[in-house]
């Protein structure tokens, strides 16, 4: 099947880099769908399938696939970081 404008969804998802390496991975809308990687690209490429199985259960549970949410959006906010002095009395 060709994709078309009209049957390809983008979602919104949420890249969170691990301490530890790799990214984990979710999408907002669509409540436990979930996937990691160990790079960037790797953890894009798993959360594609990962939301690609995630819409066909819905479609075999008999459920409605959501609407892409594009409202929601993550960026960068700079804070100041707070100090505190704690002296003893």
């Amino acid at each position: 099947m060709k994709a078309t404008s009209q049957n390809v969804l983008k979602y919104d998802a949420v890249f969170e880099e691990q301490e530890v390496g790799g990214y984990t991975v979710t999408v907002p809308v669509l409540p436990g769908c979930i996937s990691e990687g160990d790079t960037f690209e790797e953890a894009k490429s798993n959360i594609a399938e990962a939301i690609q199985v995630y819409l066909e259960s819905l479609l075999m549970e008999g459920e409605e696939i959501p609407d892409p949410d594009n409202a929601t959006f993550v960026g960068p906010i700079e804070v100041i970081r707070p100090s505190i002095t704690i002296t003893s009395v």
